[in-house]
């Protein structure tokens, strides 16, 4: 492995359920990568050995179930990077990804999964090798939300909605007011995202 290798992942936004993080551990483990993991009601980490360094990947447990990885990486090891990437990949994640190697930094913009953008900076020097087209039109923008991605957002913000409304009836069952009073105040939120995805 090339020793100069680094790359950091900034800004990232990938969401996924407990079922991504238990295969990239066999995958980890199965590529020989001691690790170990810990966990409380909102956050699960998962500590990685990459020689001498300990990578810490934090997810954080979301409202519908499902997980968020969070934070910014700087990761020196090879085969790491690609398990980061592949997760970029199949959540159809956004990422900033800079690499560095030999005095120049190549900078990705990941969108849904896609490099929308790619630039690389060498000193004072910048050139743009690719740019998936102009910066979208407000035509474009509509377009969008009633394609199918706008679709699935819409459809996970119901699944949330619902789970939600599951959670005002237990907390009315049980008397628990102050409960049922943070589940309406969400709920009122997530009705004006809907809005927003229906509009």
């Amino acid at each position: 492995m090339n020793k100069s290798y680094e790359v950091e992942y900034c800004n990232l936004e990938l969401r996924f359920n407990r079922r991504h993080i238990q295969q990239l551990i066999k995958d980890l483990i199965q590529e020989g990568y001691s690790l170990y993991w810990s966990e409380d009601e909102s956050l699960f980490i998962l500590s990685v050995r990459t020689g001498r360094k300990l990578v810490k990947l934090k997810f954080q447990l979301m409202r519908t179930g499902d997980y968020k990885l969070i934070g910014d990486y700087i990761i020196k090891d090879a085969k790491l990077a690609e398990f980061i990437e592949k997760l970029i990949g199949d959540t159809r994640g956004h990422a900033v990804v800079r690499r560095f190697k030999d005095h120049i930094i190549v900078i990705e913009n990941i969108l849904f999964g896609e490099v929308i953008r790619l630039v690389e900076v060498s000193g004072f020097k910048q050139r743009v090798i690719y740019q998936k087209g102009p910066t979208p039109t407000m035509e474009e923008m509509e377009e969008m939300f009633s394609s199918q991605e706008g679709e699935m957002r819409l459809l996970l913000l119901r699944m949330e909605v619902d789970d939600e409304l599951e959670r005002l009836h237990a907390a009315i069952l049980n008397g628990d007011e102050a409960k049922a009073e943070s589940c309406r105040n969400y709920l009122k939120q997530m009705q004006n995202r809907m809005f927003m995805l229906e509009w």
